[in-house]
């Protein structure tokens, strides 16, 4: 972005030396790259972020330096409608296919106009940033551009091929159009066009919308009556157009950051007054299609919060001067509470953070005194910070891969999974590409088409994880949560004692996995079951549901190219898990006497749980029984049809003395009866 000093001038009373104005304003952000002496003045260069489109103009830039030196902003009469009656009233119409695509088109015919040179300084303004000047008309527009930021077009009316109106649409396959620069381009669907209405439905292509004008309509010397467009274009339509057609302007750079449509109105009009006093002629209509004025965000400021974060206590009366300076409406908003209305040109706006950000700037960062943050460790508390950093080093230390993806997704791979996208999943207002459209609510679909590009390269077995967080719309706005999926597909070659075997991945292996985690956490109340009527294993922990296991079906999985695979997925929220977890796990002194180990061997049903066998050997077996787990597993021909035999390990100790048989021997029998009594399980001699 390049402005001159005596251009900012015009709308902000800068005391300030260029060069120590170069100093200030890279200070707050805007970072000078250059400044350089021409003609009696001084030409600013700024590096402009991509989320500060207002400071695409030198009114942008004069309201920043107004703020950081305590001076007014000296900006101009803007009116967002005519003054007086029209001469004439023409029978113009505007038609937008899409709404989306261009929220707002406004139109104003001028009749009698006089093209000629421009003035001095106008031509010397323009000149001096780099810009040529044409003609009075066409260096208005520019001049609009620049000291406004919004992209202005005038075509010359005589030169279409309909005087009755516009219609902004959508460029036909193969389109084409020669554009002011005298190059002919090739359109597609993908581009937005302006056509001049006619007895076709679709109209003739008189410009590449938000990009370039067409060269049969460009304002000429021989211009006596011309159409000024001002309008707002999707961000995104602009963005595409720009990289197919490989052309970068002046107004594609603006159309592509976002313009807001009150300043759009405004600057207009002020072309329609510029081109009266420069160039003549009578404004014969105006008429606009399309949304004149967005709904204004709002935001509630905490200062307790603002001074939290700063490090340094800003009086209520200093925040609320700084915002005003910005242009931000500002107004008590009970105690230590502000209620802040965000200008139509700040879209980059939203979040308290966004104002506390703006306030750092102007109040100085060099003001803020620097100190470390006080910082009290709470030792007993597990915060998701240490829940994930075990979670990842259990998880890889079992042998999978954690994977890290996109959290936009694009709606065909929610649907996929049968997801409604629609309603659950938050939308992008301003997506860069269909593949990221919407946030997504749940990590498994992500998983999957990681799953299907690494089985895509000939891998045979692929076991991945992810820790991400997960996005759902809810009554109460966004809603936020930190989970863990995981994903095995495949089957791996085991070398064991009686050979090489196939190991095809399962539920089994799944809820291994999950049990090795849930004992790394010091986790034990917990359960997997069916739920009702539906293939999804709910996974329980305290009684409270946090996650589930499921295969997708076939067909989910062909539309994202996995075939003739069977894929098993977990899906659990950690910010649920965490609110079930106690204390850290603490050292214990290692046991100061022997234990005594008893070994049982048991026939039992094959569909009883193992962790059920457990958990009643535990509370059967106090005070003495310290651990008991399954040691052994076994079918063969002694074992009936539907059983299947288990060696369960059960160790005894006590924390004060050496325990005698006759003390442990009636404790595992009391064991081996309570199982035999609730599981039917036989005692298996010999």
């Amino acid at each position: 972005m390049k402005f001159t000093y005596n251009w900012l001038k015009d709308f902000v009373d800068v005391k300030l030396s260029p060069q120590a104005l170069a100093e200030r304003l890279t200070m707050t952000g805007l970072e000078v790259t250059s400044l350089d002496e021409r003609e009696g003045d001084f030409i600013f260069e700024i590096e402009i972020t991509s989320n500060r489109p207002d400071w695409l103009s030198v009114v942008g830039i004069a309201r920043e330096v107004a703020a950081i030196t305590g001076k007014k902003l000296k900006a101009p009469h803007l009116r967002s409608k005519g003054t007086g009656k029209l001469r004439r009233q023409l029978p113009f119409s505007i038609k937008i296919e899409d709404k989306k695509d261009c929220p707002l088109y406004t139109a104003k015919i001028m009749h009698g106009v006089k093209v000629g040179p421009s003035p001095d300084w106008l031509k010397k303004r323009l000149e001096l940033i780099g810009c040529r000047s044409i003609n009075n008309i066409v260096d208005i527009t520019n001049y609009i551009l620049f000291t406004y930021g919004e992209p202005l077009h005038a075509f010359d009316l005589d030169k279409m091929a309909s005087q009755s109106g516009i219609i902004v649409r959508r460029a036909q396959k193969a389109e084409e159009i020669v554009a002011i620069d005298g190059e002919k381009r090739i359109l597609d669907e993908d581009i937005l066009v302006i056509a001049c209405a006619s007895d076709s439905s679709i109209g003739r292509p008189v410009a590449i919308a938000g990009v370039m004008g067409g060269k049969d309509t460009e304002v000429t010397e021989g211009t006596v009556n011309i159409l000024l467009e001002a309008a707002v274009f999707n961000q995104v339509v602009i963005r595409k157009a720009r990289q197919k057609l490989a052309l970068q302007t002046d107004s594609s750079y603006r159309f592509e950051r976002g313009l807001d449509s009150e300043t759009a109105v405004s600057a207009s009009w002020k072309a329609v007054d510029l081109i009266q006093d420069l160039a003549g002629g009578n404004l014969a209509l105006s008429k606009e299609y399309g949304l004149m004025k967005a709904k204004g965000k709002v935001i509630n400021l905490d200062l307790e919060l603002t001074n939290d974060i700063l490090g340094v206590e800003i009086p209520a009366f200093r925040v609320k001067q700084i915002l005003e300076s910005l242009d931000f409406k500002v107004k008590a908003g009970g105690k230590n509470r502000l209620v802040v209305a965000v200008p139509s040109h700040r879209q980059d706006s939203g979040l308290p953070e966004d104002l506390i950000e703006e306030i750092s700037r102007v109040f100085g960062f060099e003001n803020i005194p620097m100190s470390l943050p006080l910082v009290l460790p709470r030792p007993t508390i597990r915060s998701a910070r240490d829940l994930v950093s075990i979670i990842k080093h259990t998880l890889a230390a079992l042998g999978l891969n954690e994977v890290i993806t996109y959290s936009l997704v694009d709606k065909g791979l929610l649907e996929a999974f049968h997801i409604d996208a629609q309603t659950s999943a938050p939308e992008i207002q301003n997506p860069l590409s269909i593949e990221q459209e919407v946030l997504r609510p749940l990590l498994a679909p992500s998983l999957a088409r990681c799953l299907a590009h690494n089985l895509n390269q000939r891998q045979e077995s692929v076991d991945i994880f992810e820790v991400a967080n997960t996005f759902n719309n809810s009554p109460s706005g966004l809603k936020q949560e930190l989970c863990l999926a995981i994903a095995l597909c495949g089957t791996k070659r085991l070398l064991l004692e009686s050979g090489v075997i196939d190991d095809k991945s399962g539920f089994l292996h799944l809820k291994g996995v999950m049990e090795a985690l849930f004992e790394r956490l010091a986790i034990g109340e917990y359960d997997f079951a069916f739920e009702d009527n539906s293939s999804i294993i709910g996974i329980s922990v305290a009684g409270e549901k946090i996650g589930m296991m499921f295969s997708p079906e076939k067909s989910s999985l062909e539309k994202i190219d996995i075939k003739n695979k069977d894929v098993f997925i977990a899906e659990l929220s950690l910010d649920a898990l965490l609110a079930k977890m106690g204390p850290a796990r603490k050292f214990i002194p290692l046991p100061k006497y022997p234990a005594i180990t008893r070994d049982s061997s048991f026939i039992l049903k094959e569909d009883i749980l193992v962790q059920e066998l457990i958990n009643v050997a535990i509370e059967k077996g106090q005070p003495f029984l310290k651990h008991a787990s399954v040691t052994d597993y076994y079918k063969g021909k002694q074992i009936p049809e539907g059983y299947r035999g288990l060696t369960i390990s059960c160790v005894y100790r006590s924390d004060s003395r050496t325990l005698t048989e006759e003390e442990v021997a009636p404790v595992h029998s009391q064991i081996c009866a309570a199982l035999s009594e609730q599981f039917g399980a036989k005692l298996r001699q010999g």
